[in-house]
């Protein structure tokens, strides 16, 4: 726990921060979800409005400092040549639900020895270091 005035200030100023661009975040999510809605849509027109407030949102939280510059840099290069994709036939407009297509984890899997140990990897976990 912060003691000094100093840092007891520092501690809710980095609280308002932490909100303020977890809810920038948000809309960046949000925004690239229309986006990717209209584009399995095949609706192209509002796939292109859907790419150019996304851009505009990438470009103002990056001049705000929430994400970098050169992540916004290529969040943008990748919607855009996704879409031309779509637009020139070499890829179909699909939407994958719940996170990047194709993933193999499904739920943050262990492997099953680390499930059935407990242990995270380490040889004699929970024994204090000495082996069993």
């Amino acid at each position: 726990m912060a003691h000094s005035l100093s840092a007891k200030k520092r501690v809710r100023q980095a609280l308002k921060r932490r909100a303020r661009n977890r809810a920038r975040k948000e809309v960046i999510k949000d925004q690239v979800k229309a986006f990717n809605v209209a584009l399995s849509g095949g609706d192209m027109s509002k796939a292109e409005q859907e790419l150019r407030n996304v851009v505009s949102r990438l470009d103002k939280v990056a001049a705000k400092g929430t994400i970098h510059r050169k992540t916004e840099s290529r969040k943008r290069s990748r919607l855009a040549r996704k879409l031309n994709a779509v637009r020139a036939g070499v890829l179909k407009p699909t939407v994958a639900v719940g996170g990047k297509a194709g993933g193999a984890k499904a739920g943050g899997a262990k492997s099953s020895a680390a499930k059935s140990t407990g242990a995270k990897g380490r040889a004699g976990a929970g024994t204090g270091g000495a082996k069993a």
